[in-house]
């Protein structure tokens, strides 16, 4: 099958209207403030591979952001490259890394980050709700400590997490003082981080210096993809030293940018005046009225409170298949019934209103008659 091409492709399936709306955050196009940026980096012409001062005014802005003046910044086309090469930098090939069973960086990047690190194995722990414990780590830690078994030395957190639920600042410092005390490094998978830092502003007032680097973190993938922008993602090192020759692995990897302001002014424009968590807020909101919505259609039940832009609802297996019959995508995520749907920054109410009329027609459709 061609890249290019797919069974959901409209050329297709020929008829059908297919919509997007809630099958991913990467679905959504550019926002402006994103677009604007490009089109004013698209002017003149400009010292190449991050020597411009669009990518030293995106790295200043990230580093005021995370109130963090010495942090190492670096921009990569995407989120799988961010994760493994950070990864990478942490370990040697004899060590291994501690994640969540459900996290990306185990059940999608395709063994990415063994082959960027050369082997390093990934150790999966569980937890409710898409977060790992305390206990699981420990007993991650400790399961085997003898020279024939790859020694653990990152702890790795999705935040967001896979479930669409979000880390406290309390559970990220219960968790990176357990690793600190055993020597390991604390990697954040933030493709999603923008979402999880607008929850946690709404909810406890914490600032995202204070659920990355001041809670543990030595090192965030922060994502532009999913958050408005186009193939990019910052890798921020909050402990500079663990940032030493990452610029090499970029360009081995071949996530060194020529024309990096195109990666790095999309920051700018996002960040000078708070559009990246505007976003965020709203896909959040936008999830919320979704799941409330769902919540009133018999049959349709959520299996989660959604705590950021992601929200799983248990569906019936035909009323998902008539949805999707009628060109409406979305993902099957847990167990038979187990549903994803996602909320971006361009979801709109009226979006909601067509997708709900629509699942609660589906769903009337599969009911019993009563007589």
């Amino acid at each position: 099958m061609s890249q290019n091409r797919n069974p959901g492709d409209p050329l297709n399936n020929a008829g059908i209207t297919h919509d997007h709306h809630f099958a991913s955050d990467n679905t959504s196009g550019i926002c402006p403030e994103a677009w604007i940026a490009l089109a004013e980096a698209n002017t003149g012409r400009l010292p190449s591979y991050g020597a411009d001062a669009w990518t030293q005014q995106a790295c200043d802005l990230i580093r005021g952001v995370f109130e963090k003046p010495d942090a190492e910044v670096f921009f990569v086309f995407n989120g799988t490259s961010a994760n493994s090469l950070a990864l990478a930098s942490l370990c040697q090939s004899y060590h291994s890394v501690i994640c969540h069973d459900y996290a990306h960086v185990e059940t999608d990047e395709c063994g990415a980050p063994e082959f960027f690190s050369n082997g390093t194995k990934l150790l999966v722990g569980s937890g409710p709700r898409g977060k790992l414990t305390p206990e699981a780590v420990e007993k991650l830690i400790h399961k085997r400590t003898d020279i024939h078994y790859p020694k653990p030395r990152v702890l790795s957190l999705t935040q967001s997490t896979e479930w669409g639920t979000v880390y406290t600042v309390d559970e990220i410092r219960a968790l990176t003082a357990i690793t600190k005390r055993h020597g390991l490094h604390i990697h954040m998978d933030g493709a999603r981080f923008a979402n999880a830092a607008s929850a946690l502003e709404y909810r406890t007032g914490a600032a995202p210096a204070d659920i990355t680097w001041r809670a543990g973190v030595d090192v965030l993938c922060l994502g532009g993809t999913k958050n408005g922008m186009t193939t990019t993602e910052a890798v921020v090192f909050f402990d500079s030293q663990l940032a030493k020759e990452f610029d090499y692995r970029c360009k081995q990897a071949g996530q060194l940018a020529s024309k990096m302001r195109f990666l790095s002014a999309q920051w700018v424009g996002m960040l000078k005046d708070g559009a990246w968590l505007r976003n965020a807020a709203h896909a959040n909101l936008m999830t919320k009225r979704l799941a409330a919505a769902l919540r009133e259609i018999p049959g349709i039940t959520p299996i989660i409170e959604p705590e950021a832009n992601a929200l799983f609802v248990d569906m019936p297996a035909p009323v998902a298949a008539r949805l999707q019959q009628q060109g409406w995508h979305f993902y099957n995520f847990i167990g038979a019934n187990g549903y994803r749907l996602m909320c971006s920054w361009d979801t709109r109410e009226e979006d909601i209103d067509r997708f709900t009329q629509a699942v609660r027609a589906a769903a009337e459709t599969q009911s019993p008659d009563p007589a």
